[in-house]
């Protein structure tokens, strides 16, 4: 079974105002959910954690595995009109929103584009959704407001303008994020620190804060 929509990802058209993105519902198609939801590795502490610090098996791995496979690639490339080929990816499982999540930021320049996938049943929360926005400053200055419910994707490339974060939430939340870096050098670092983070978690109490959104 193919778990990702790359039809629809292909006819979703992306904005420009005022950087590269696009929303998209039902990226990963709904028959995949149970399964996905039954093998999402157990997180409990906020903060991004790399793969090789979690269980990661079945369906999730499976979705991991294709999105890393050329169709999903070649599809961003012609979305963004950038070359990715060679380019090093990482990925990271999120399942906890902590106190400091959400706050706005741009992401790191060694980023060249950014992939949420939200992997969350009905989300009924005000908080928590990923808001894309026109400057540093206001939350409410927003273009697009993506709900993390299951399945919707949210693609952007990184730009010193590229404003992203979310109302305070706190909670299971559920994201795989997948990043095309400048080089395997970038990717092997983004690995070590989400790694030596992940082991500073395990020592700390599950309502340790972590920075950053997604």
């Amino acid at each position: 079974m193919g778990y990702l929509d790359i039809d629809a990802l292909n006819r979703e058209p992306v904005r420009h105002d005022p950087f590269d993105y696009l929303v998209l519902d039902g990226f990963v198609r709904a028959e995949s959910r149970a399964a996905i939801a039954a093998d999402y590795p157990a997180i409990d502490k906020p903060g991004s954690f790399a793969l090789e610090d979690l269980e990661v098996k079945g369906a999730v791995a499976a979705l991991i595995n294709e999105m890393s496979q050329p169709p999903f690639r070649e599809a961003i490339e012609a979305k963004f009109a950038v070359d990715l080929a060679g380019k090093a990816t990482t990925f990271t499982l999120r399942g906890m929103c902590g106190e400091r999540d959400g706050d706005i930021h741009t992401d790191s320049k060694t980023k060249i584009i950014t992939i949420l996938v939200y992997l969350n049943e009905d989300w009924a929360p005000d908080g928590g959704r990923l808001r894309l926005l026109r400057n540093g400053r206001d939350l409410d200055d927003y273009v697009a407001e993506a709900s993390p419910n299951f399945g919707s994707l949210v693609a952007f490339r990184r730009a010193d303008n590229s404003w992203h974060g979310h109302k305070r939430f706190i909670g299971p939340r559920r994201v795989l994020q997948m990043n095309w870096v400048t080089s395997e050098r970038v990717a092997n670092w983004q690995r070590l620190k989400h790694r030596l983070s992940a082991a500073v978690k395990r020592l700390t109490p599950a309502r340790t804060a972590s920075a950053g959104a997604a």
